[in-house]
């Protein structure tokens, strides 16, 4: 393993992340402007889908191998580390 390929992977999953929030945001947002009916709705859609995308989070086992679908099929990083 050298460090180029963990940097690799540290990059991938850093996007995969942010790809994450960023669907999560766009579900929120959705939900508060056509979906909800009053105020009382969009309190409970921006809560709730925010704390169902924290809750319901990619384990990291599960996101990790998600990540090396992208990599080279040679590439294994070190991801025992935290």
């Amino acid at each position: 393993m050298t460090e180029d390929v963990n940097t690799k992977f540290a990059r991938y999953s850093k996007i995969a992340w942010g790809v994450y929030t960023v669907a999560a945001a766009a579900l929120i947002v959705f939900l508060v402007t056509v979906v909800a009916q009053d105020n009382e709705e969009r309190l409970f859609y921006s809560l709730m889908t925010a704390a169902c995308a924290y809750v319901f989070r990619p384990t990291k086992k599960f996101f990790n191998k998600q990540v090396m679908r992208f990599m080279e099929p040679g590439e294994e990083p070190d991801t025992d580390k935290s």
